[in-house]
């Protein structure tokens, strides 16, 4: 490939005080001394004499000028050449290309040393984890089989989700996320709708009711609607409170199986809170579980839609008015293959995801030196789903060649500044829901094409995100100061220790 050589701009000189002056001075003098000296052969020695007289005032007027136009023109440059426009010093390039350089390396070490995960570790965090769900979603399925027919049971699979299985995740793999698909009686099918009309506001990722459709519907499952539904506006309605209590209760009543199965490798604890999905603790005994982890798990109680679709409970606080009949959408499984396909498109060294994590690292620092109220609000304006959405929305503008690695800081620019400008228009739309503007290999369900569009922005006032886009400018501009100074022993996250089955094959499950 050729060097491409630019056209050399075409020249402009400017002019030169400390030059000009000078010479016309000179010019003058000499001009001066000659009329002088044509008067006195004219006219006489005689009057040459009494002319000699006012060349001396003559001389000292333009001398007093030249001094003072050298005095306001010491500003001035020399007869000098230059481009179309004040430009770069001479050593201005060299300068910018060592602040880029030291700029990518501390980055580079920050994601290295604070950010990355050990696939090794990863990937028995993950095996353990699946061991532990599975063996409870198998122990609830059965036992949720025994109360009879009209009541709600698990399907028996789950399904990963989150920036963990998304390989995204940063610091250290003791968080996980998993949909537990749920199933309602026989013949009862779900219907999904936006929820609009009084009472119900579209949250940040939109909001969704869930109504029931069957032969004989409600008169057949009247103690299944007395049990699991809300009405509102004359309509049954799921409810996601409802469910989310019955889910919680089900699976404590279950966990006696899974504690006595698994209690010498580990202790398993499960943790609710009213709203709120449970969460699955597990803590290592023996030196059984890698790198002795412990590790949070958060299950999650889904609608299944079909299409990979699932109805969720909300994780952002339910509306005052209508608190049980609000869903959120789950298309976790199409940002996956979004993911997978962008990943066989975009070069094999692509740093995408490297600046999600960086971002994602980066936010944190800042949040941590920010005070309340505004701290939580940067996270939630911030979030990991925010920040998501924002990379898959400049990776489609393409092109995915210019992700390579080796321009790994012009991009993470590119990403701070477009988060930048969508914080200031306050819109950012999620990507799936209305957006047919999506690669047609995708395949996107035909629901995701005809919803309604949404603003994850929307449930934000104009002050907050115009403070929170500041405050992501400035936290990129001053990236190699707050990173420094947060890479002491004291600051220093989570690294994990060297793990003895290192040399061993990674445990994932199948279908891991």
């Amino acid at each position: 490939m050729h060097d491409i050589v630019p056209r050399r701009a075409a020249a402009v000189y400017t002019l030169n005080l400390r030059v000009f002056w000078p010479l016309v001075t000179c010019l003058c003098t000499a001009l001066l001394c000659l009329c002088q000296a044509l008067r006195g052969r004219a006219a006489g020695e005689g009057a040459a004499e009494a002319g000699a007289v006012p060349l001396l005032p003559g001389s000292a007027l333009l001398l007093l000028g030249y001094l003072l136009a050298r005095y306001r023109g010491a500003a001035g440059g020399g007869w000098r050449r230059r481009g179309p426009g004040p430009g770069p010093g001479p050593g201005a390039a060299p300068r910018a290309a060592a602040a880029a350089a030291a700029r990518r390396g501390l980055l580079e070490g920050f994601y290295a040393r604070q950010l990355r995960l050990s696939p090794h570790v990863l990937g028995h965090s993950k095996a353990h984890v699946g061991r532990v769900v599975g063996e409870l979603v198998r122990a609830a399925k059965a036992q949720g089989l025994q109360p009879g027919p009209l009541a709600l049971s698990l399907r028996g699979d789950f399904v990963r989700i989150g920036s963990a299985y998304e390989q995204h995740k940063v610091r250290s793999p003791d968080c996980f996320d998993v949909l537990v698909p749920l199933r309602l009686p026989p013949r009862l099918e779900a219907e999904a709708r936006c929820a609009t009309g009084p009472g119900l506001p579209a949250g940040p990722r939109g909001a969704f009711v869930c109504g029931l459709a069957a032969p004989g519907w409600p008169r057949q499952y009247r103690a299944f609607a007395e049990g699991f539904c809300a009405e509102l506006q004359g309509r049954r309605l799921l409810s996601s409170a409802l469910v989310l209590r019955w889910f919680q209760g089900h699976l404590q009543r279950c966990l006696g199986a899974v504690r006595y199965r698994l209690q010498e490798r580990c202790r398993v604890r499960l943790t609710a809170g009213p709203g709120r999905p449970p969460t699955l603790l597990l803590q290592p005994r023996s030196d059984h579980l890698c790198c002795h982890l412990s590790m949070a798990v958060r299950l999650i109680p889904a609608i299944p839609l079909g299409d990979s679709l699932y109805l969720t409970a909300p994780p952002e606080e339910p509306c005052a008015t209508r608190p049980d009949a609000l869903w959120g959408l789950n298309a976790s499984r199409q940002e996956q293959r979004l993911l997978s396909w962008l990943k066989e498109q975009a070069p094999a060294s692509s740093c995408h995801l490297k600046c999600l994590q960086i971002l994602k690292g980066l936010r944190d620092l800042r949040g941590q030196r920010l005070a309340e109220p505004f701290c939580s609000q940067w996270g939630r304006v911030l979030s990991s789903y925010v920040l998501k959405t924002a990379l898959f929305s400049l990776l489609l503008r393409g092109p995915l060649e210019a992700w390579d690695e080796q321009f790994l800081v012009e991009r993470l620019e590119e990403l701070v500044m477009f988060l930048r400008d969508c914080l200031r228009k306050q819109v950012l739309m999620h990507l799936f829901l209305g957006n047919t503007a999506l690669p047609e290999a995708l395949a996107l369900p035909r629901f995701l094409k005809e919803a309604a569009p949404v603003n994850l922005l929307a449930a934000f006032d104009g002050p907050t995100l115009d403070l929170a886009a500041c405050l992501l400018l400035d936290t990129w501009n001053q990236a190699p100061r707050v990173v420094a100074a947060c890479s002491g022993p004291r600051h220093r996250w989570w690294a994990p220790t060297p793990c003895r089955h290192a040399a061993e094959p990674s445990l994932e499950l199948q279908g891991e």
